[in-house]
């Protein structure tokens, strides 16, 4: 006797199914074909991809447990632990090399350098013992660095001695910016050029510029003095002085002007003793007595 199966998927829904089934195989095929064609322009095969893939996951698992160790400190005491580690081989400071040392005591150096003596190579802060040498008024800059096993070697650049700085009740060496670099004697001031007046540190490359403008004057100039905070009085090895204009350009031609005079009339070493090219185009000049003999020339008339 035959069976009725009331259940039966019926012919649509079974069609459905199939069309669903169909469209699932098409696609996977369309990825499968995608994946393969974008495999074939990489310069890569499937296992160095994996590989790749593999090392990121890596990468990034170690720099979250990084992450969590900076946050225990963690990272601190891993180097702590080395520097001993270093020590305990030998890898301290037990000597310092200096090296560019003219002019300045070289003792400061050392007492800034040695108190890194006996301690490990790695926890030496060579920025911060850079910037200590820095403070010192001899130095323009400096390089320190570690010479393995147990060296720090320290190269100074020295500041180069310009000019003579008077200030009240002493002397002070500084150099072409116009840094002090330490108290000087009159002694051993003689023969530099003295700078003098308020306000005349800040104006040291001025002037170096100025008298750059005159080659044949500057080695005769003994002292320049800023005046009013505006302009130089240069006195020369004659005793003479140049009263110059306000203003780097003015200052300048006056000096150029005067040096050609000089060069013609033989101003320096002669009876004048002050010169006054502050007015344009002119140039005032006082000998001394002589306004008296013109009052004595006058009377006997």
């Amino acid at each position: 006797m035959a069976t009725v199966n009331r259940k039966a998927k019926g012919v649509r829904r079974s069609a459905a199914a199939n069309g669903r089934a169909q469209t699932a195989r098409r696609a996977r095929a369309k990825t499968g074909s995608l994946l393969d064609s974008v495999m074939a322009v990489l310069p890569f095969t499937e296992e160095q991809l994996h590989r790749v893939f593999l090392a990121v996951i890596l990468g990034a698992a170690v720099a979250l447990a990084w992450f969590v160790a900076s946050l225990a400190g963690v990272p601190a005491m891993a180097q702590q632990q080395v520097a001993l580690l270093a020590s305990d081989a030998g890898f301290e400071v037990r000597r310092v090399k200096v090296t560019g040392v003219e002019r300045m005591n070289e003792l400061k150096v050392y007492e800034r350098a040695l108190a890194q003596r006996d301690l490990p190579m790695p926890l030496v802060d060579l920025d911060a013992l850079r910037a200590e040498l820095l403070e010192l008024s001899w130095v323009k800059d400096a390089r320190v660095s570690r010479q393995l096993p147990d060296s720090l070697v320290i190269d100074i650049v020295e500041r180069t001695p310009h000019a003579v700085l008077k200030k009240p009740g002493r002397l002070v060496l500084i150099d072409q910016t116009g840094a002090e670099l330490e108290p000087i004697s009159a002694a051993n001031a003689k023969g530099m050029l003295v700078i003098a007046g308020p306000g005349a540190k800040a104006q040291v490359e001025e002037l170096s510029d100025l008298l750059a403008a005159a080659p044949a004057i500057e080695p005769q100039v003994a002292e320049a003095e800023w005046i009013g905070n505006r302009r130089w009085n240069l006195t020369f090895d004659t005793g003479q002085v140049l009263a110059l204009p306000q203003g780097p350009d003015k200052s300048a031609g006056a000096l150029v002007s005067f040096a050609r005079l000089d060069g013609v009339n033989r101003l320096l070493g002669g009876k004048v003793a002050t010169f006054d090219m502050r007015a344009p185009d002119r140039i005032y000049m006082r000998v001394p007595g002589r306004a008296a003999q013109a009052l004595e020339a006058k009377g006997g008339e």
